[in-house]
């Protein structure tokens, strides 16, 4: 490694729930509401992201004519309501950034099937098995760097090296997030418990925390850390702006199917509670098709569509070319996760 490589300790992070919200381009998600003024409107709880989600809506509705109600949160947030308000709850559509808060709704058993021609638009990698619920959109884990202060020859061959020692202090992330929970189910998904827990536990002894994706990603750039873990889109959406939080630096994909090249996939579901069952199913047949798809292919959000034949926005990798590891999303267990992370003392 060069001289200026910038050495730090981990901060611990309090935990403020079971899973904390994910970040949006704006920051994180606070609950907020988007009414209808119709009573009968189709009620979503969104942790996606908020504009993505109403250019999907107001194109909903125009082609369809059913109203829709929003109510805007994080994946942890909303995910939690839900159980809590289990047959009473007055959510029609479930929509998350990651996995993990999907299938905490789907344990509790409270998803309706998905529609099996909805189904059948999404490739197998992109869904569950059991057909709770299904992908509507993907994000590649990737690792940002400063090629100023490392070499592209001098970067981790895998995401598990990060926690070697020769790696104190010249790392970041965000482990509070939902997002980078996500990619810690990944870990255990692939590695298992005990190298789960080694690699969390040099985490906590090499890496420099975050607030979020936007936040480590700057870090690098400023040349606080000479490499960072954060989702892709991030970096493409400062590229494609001023580039002001990301113009030093370069990605890395890992692939390999190594747990650094994970794929989180967003999903969507229909509540059992829901009383507006058909224009749910409707709605998420509608963001798996084409109509939805294509806006998400061709939108500011640059994250993957995952229905077969819609592309991802330019410049973007495609999206079979990233060799993830294959995740059944609804086994990514988050509750294991922030338990293996808070005993790792990150939480």
């Amino acid at each position: 490694m060069r001289n200026r490589l910038i050495r730090a300790a981990v901060a611990p992070v309090a935990l403020a729930s079971l899973l904390l919200t994910g970040c949006t381009a704006t920051g994180e998600n606070a609950a907020t509401d988007t009414p209808s003024d119709a009573a009968d409107a189709l009620v979503i709880y969104n942790a996606q992201h908020e504009q993505l989600t109403e250019e999907w809506t107001a194109a909903f509705t125009e082609e369809t004519g059913i109203e829709v109600s929003l109510r805007n949160g994080g994946d942890s947030e909303l995910s939690n309501q839900i159980v809590t308000e289990g047959a009473a709850s007055p959510a029609d559509v479930f929509l998350t950034e990651n996995s993990p808060a999907m299938s905490l709704v789907e344990d509790a058993g409270l998803f309706a099937p998905v529609d099996a021609a909805t189904l059948e638009l999404v490739p197998e990698q992109y869904r569950p098995s059991s057909g709770a619920w299904t992908g509507i959109a993907a994000r590649s884990t990737v690792l940002v760097y400063n090629p100023s202060m490392i070499t592209e020859a001098e970067l981790p061959s895998s995401l598990m090296d990060l926690q070697d020692p020769k790696w104190k202090g010249l790392w970041g992330a965000a482990p509070s997030g939902a997002d980078f929970q996500a990619i810690v189910s990944a870990v255990l998904a692939v590695e298992g418990d005990d190298a789960t827990r080694a690699w969390l536990e040099g985490m906590h002894e090499n890496a420099t925390v975050y607030n979020n994706n936007i936040a480590t990603m700057k870090a690098v750039n400023a040349g606080e850390v000479p490499v960072g873990v954060i989702y892709h889109y991030y970096w493409y959406r400062d590229q494609a702006g001023t580039a002001e939080n990301s113009g030093n630096t370069k990605l890395h994909y890992f692939g390999n199917q190594d747990p650094g090249a994970f794929v989180s996939i967003s999903g969507g579901g229909v509540l059992k509670s829901s009383t507006h069952a058909e224009e749910a199913q409707q709605f998420l047949a509608w963001l798996a098709g084409t109509a939805g798809q294509t806006i998400l292919g061709e939108g500011y959000s640059f994250e993957y569509p995952v229905s077969t034949g819609i592309p991802a926005r330019s410049p973007l990798p495609a999206l079979d070319t990233l060799d993830a590891p294959t995740i059944d999303p609804s086994t990514l267990n988050g509750a294991d996760v922030v338990e293996l992370m808070t005993e790792a003392g990150l939480l």
